[in-house]
């Protein structure tokens, strides 16, 4: 006995396009997690074994879900002086909301003028109420490199990658 032959769906016998295109889609942001963390390894070299050349403190609101997004404000101290800025960014990888104090190192920094502009960052942490920790590095096309130690308070669990811009007041 012979079997009819019997079309199939285009549905069911593979990938369509459009579902090629989406499972290209879905890796964009396992991309975007691998170049943030790769940006952190850059960030930390750059810094190893030198001497800080100012300090920062900064508070910051992100929330994400798969995407992130930041906001704040903080202060450089550099050659004695404060400096104070405003921060914004968008990122991805991460789930939750929370808000961030943190306090650290700045390396690299030649003049003030070298301080403002677009840093990467890769970072890793989580927060859970008051429970939390938490380590940022960033770095910006001038070679400046931040090191923060980060304090969060709420829901969060954050590991991946932003692109972060600090303007001076």
């Amino acid at each position: 006995m012979t079997r009819p032959f019997v079309k199939r769906h285009p549905e069911t016998c593979g990938p369509t396009p459009q579902r090629r295109r989406l499972g290209l889609l879905a890796l964009l942001p396992a991309l975007a997690l691998l170049a943030g963390c790769a940006g952190n390894n850059g960030a930390q070299n750059a810094a190893a074994g030198k001497i800080p050349d100012g300090t920062i403190v900064m508070h910051q609101v992100q929330a994400a879900f798969i995407g992130s997004g930041n906001g704040g404000d903080g202060t450089l101290t550099y050659q004695g002086r404060t400096y104070p800025f405003v921060i914004g960014g968008l990122g991805v990888g991460g789930i939750g909301a929370s808000t961030i104090d943190a306090t650290g190192e700045v390396y690299n920094l030649k003049s003030v003028a070298q301080f403002p502009g677009s840093y990467v960052q890769g970072r890793m942490g989580y927060a859970f109420g008051t429970e939390s920790h938490g380590d940022l590095w960033l770095k910006n096309d001038a070679g400046v490199v931040l090191h923060l130690a980060a304090k969060r308070t709420g829901l969060m669990l954050s590991l991946g990658g932003d692109v972060i811009l600090i303007q001076m007041k």
